[in-house]
């Protein structure tokens, strides 16, 4: 946001220094090269930052976990930058806030992909996803923020909503979060099982 704020700024500073200079003396000089230059290259970072403003996702974007990076019992990455960024505020024990693109996935059905800031405060711009996943790939079963419920019947942002704020919505044992009702064994046997990374 404060980028397209600045980017804003600059466009407008541009064009009202041009028609500043027509006002004063109708004689003077056009705008010179560099100063469209500056115009053009605002022009472009409006446009990058436009882009950068929507994250589209699609089925295609979630893979076999083991394509992921591993931190503990979960799986991360990020769908806009190398996984560095994330790979940290994951692997910290005092928390963080993921930057945009993250994702973080616990089992194959289950995904959380994060947003730019400001995308959806209820969520801390968090989108869940429930997928059905086959060895031909994912597809998206449902989406959104506040109202997806996983196929055992539980609201997603109800429970990540109880972890400490410094852990950014994401759970773990000493988070804040409800307990999961099966074990580490049990969920390491159902990522294990994960039927995209059969091929």
């Amino acid at each position: 946001m404060k980028k397209s704020y600045l980017t804003a700024l600059i466009i407008i500073s541009a064009y009202a220094l041009h028609g500043c200079s027509d006002r004063q003396n109708a004689t003077d000089e056009s705008p010179t090269e560099e100063m469209a230059k500056d115009v053009s290259t605002a022009d472009d970072a409006a446009s990058v930052d436009a882009r950068e403003a929507e994250l589209v996702i699609a089925a295609d974007d979630f893979k076999c976990l083991d394509k992921m990076t591993k931190v503990r019992h979960f799986f991360v990455d990020n769908l806009l930058a190398p996984v560095d960024a994330t790979l940290a505020v994951a692997q910290s024990t005092t928390g963080g806030v993921y930057p945009p693109g993250s994702v973080v996935q616990l089992v194959p059905t289950e995904v959380m992909v994060k947003h730019h800031e400001g995308w959806n405060a209820a969520t801390k711009d968090w989108e869940f996803f429930e997928l059905d996943v086959t060895n031909e790939g994912s597809s998206i079963r449902n989406r959104g923020f506040t109202d997806v419920v996983n196929r055992f019947g539980g609201n997603c942002l109800d429970c990540h909503v109880k972890a400490k704020p410094q852990f950014d919505l994401i759970c773990e044992l000493d988070h804040g979060c409800d307990p999961i009702p099966i074990s580490r064994e049990v969920i390491a046997g159902i990522q294990a099982a994960d039927p995209r990374c059969a091929t």
